[in-house]
């Protein structure tokens, strides 16, 4: 794609993943934590009560929310300075917003039970059949039909329905395969559902505030960034959108890989946090917060600094040899990651323990530093300053989370603290020692071109991960991402025992 063809995409993504974020309001993550309270006290047939309440009212909204984003498309697109291009785009995003609120409600079923590989699968079967549809209905158009590319990007856009359909079919099969399919269509429930499906309500508005953070100041970067510039600056429109590309389109391709993984690392003992909260095992609570954070960060600090090391080739991969801008932009936004990686871990856990009222005001702390930092942020540093804003916007909230979960649990800080200066430690030895085999690679090969950056990616990756994997087994930190026993089983294959 080019620049401007990855700016309407990124535009209209944006503005659909905030539709699905109010679409689902926070559901997914209330509905896992409520089942989770319900199983703990033995009241199975509640959550399956709830399930059922759930799917049919979540189908509705789903209805609602899609009309209203193809029906109010034109306007959308006119707030975002970048005119009729992208109400096609938007418009064919809507028909992934009418089915994943249902989704989303299995999808929570199932991590509110405990059972992981249902939620992984679905997710994995829909990312991989919105890839497949993506690269050949682009190709199809751009090389076989019209070359129209708004309508390959259209078509890129709406993979996103494509792929959301495989994914509930992967769902519906586990629901079946598992016996679990009868017991959630079954009527005639002497259950209040409606009492259960308000109080679930109520626990999923705080999630839909707080975990809307980035897709909000994204949506705020989009309709402000173009606007504010052509009146602080002589840019046209069409160089503004390649600059949007750069701090927000092109970065996220990354961004968001390394941010979705480490919330999947982190994030998952939520509903166990959720049990252990409701018998009052404080101990526990705090211990699987230190280890969430530990796993978090494990994987987020070298992510990022090798992905910062690596970070022209890897640029090259996707968009070909990048400007100065463009790379400085690009790195900016990877080290950025680490902090809204930490706010999508921290914010769930305290609404897990039933603090929403905070969580919430936290978030609003933060969101009013982001509107009150945006334009002068802007002015100063130009397509640096949404980042800017968007960094000290969540650490605010990071601080203030932080501390209410050490006052809640009894959560020693230090405990954190060492993990964290161990990690950076390791993460330091693996970028010298990446470096020394950086420079001497520099001897003999340059990466020049798609191929030879994807070749010195890889090489480079490899090297890294080697080295910070094998020095995470010897400090026993992996042991809290993969388990003790298949750690064990790894030092003794390589022989650091």
């Amino acid at each position: 794609m080019r620049l401007q063809q990855i700016g309407l995409f990124t535009m209209g993504y944006n503005i659909y993943a905030w539709f699905l974020l109010i679409s689902t309001a926070g559901i997914p993550v209330a509905v896992a934590k409520q089942v989770a309270k319900y199983n703990t006290m033995r009241e199975e047939e509640h959550s399956f009560a709830l399930i059922r309440s759930f799917l049919g009212f979540m189908t509705g909204l789903g209805l609602v929310f899609a009309l209203v984003l193809y029906l109010f498309s034109p306007w959308l697109a006119d707030l975002s300075g970048v005119g009729k291009d992208l109400i096609p785009i938007m418009q064919s995003l809507a028909w992934a917003v009418l089915i994943f609120p249902s989704m989303s409600v299995i999808r929570g079923f199932f991590q509110g039970m405990n059972n992981l590989k249902p939620y992984a699968m679905s997710q994995i079967a829909e990312q991989v059949i919105r890839v497949i549809w993506m690269l050949l209905a682009t190709f199809i158009i751009m090389k076989v039909g019209s070359g129209d590319y708004l309508a390959a990007v259209t078509q890129s856009t709406f993979a996103a329905f494509v792929g959301m359909v495989a994914s509930f079919a992967v769902l519906i099969y586990f629901l079946a395969k598992e016996g679990l399919l009868k017991r959630v269509l079954e009527t005639g429930d002497k259950i209040n559902s409606k009492r259960l499906l308000i109080d679930t309500i109520k626990e999923a508005i705080p999630f839909i505030l707080t975990g809307s953070a980035i897709q909000l100041f994204q949506i705020l970067d989009q309709m402000t960034f173009i606007n504010s510039m052509s009146w602080f600056t002589n840019y046209s429109n069409e160089d503004l959108v390649v600059m949007f590309s750069y701090f927000s389109a092109n970065p996220n391709k990354i961004t968001m890989i390394l941010i979705s993984l480490g919330v999947s690392i982190g994030g998952v003992g939520l509903p166990l946090l959720t049990e252990n909260y409701v018998k009052g095992d404080l101990r526990s609570a705090s211990k699987l917060i230190q280890d969430n954070l530990t796993m978090l960060l494990l994987f987020l600090f070298p992510a990022t600094v090798g992905v910062v090391m690596v970070g022209e080739p890897i640029y090259t991969i996707f968009y070909g040899k990048p400007d100065g801008l463009a790379l400085g932009l690009f790195i900016f936004a990877v080290l950025q990651s680490t902090i809204l990686g930490v706010y999508m871990v921290l914010s769930p856990m305290l609404q897990a323990m039933f603090h929403n009222r905070k969580a919430i005001r936290y978030f609003f702390y933060g969101s009013v530093a982001k509107l009150v930092l945006q334009l002068p942020t802007i002015y100063l540093f130009h397509s640096y300053g949404p980042l800017i804003s968007t960094s000290i916007a969540l650490i605010i909230p990071i601080i203030f989370i932080y501390r209410e979960l050490c006052r809640v649990t009894g959560m020693r800080g230090n405990v954190v603290f060492r993990r964290t200066i161990l990690i950076s430690l390791l993460t330091f030895v693996m970028f010298i020692g990446v470096g020394a085999i950086q420079w001497v690679l520099g001897f003999v090969f340059q990466p020049s071109g798609r191929l030879w950056s994807f070749l010195y990616v890889t090489l480079i990756g490899a090297m890294g991960g080697g080295v910070y994997g094998i020095m995470s087994l010897r400090t026993r930190l992996l042991d809290k991402v993969i388990g003790k026993a298949q750690a064990d089983r790894l030092r003794i294959k390589l022989k650091l025992t």
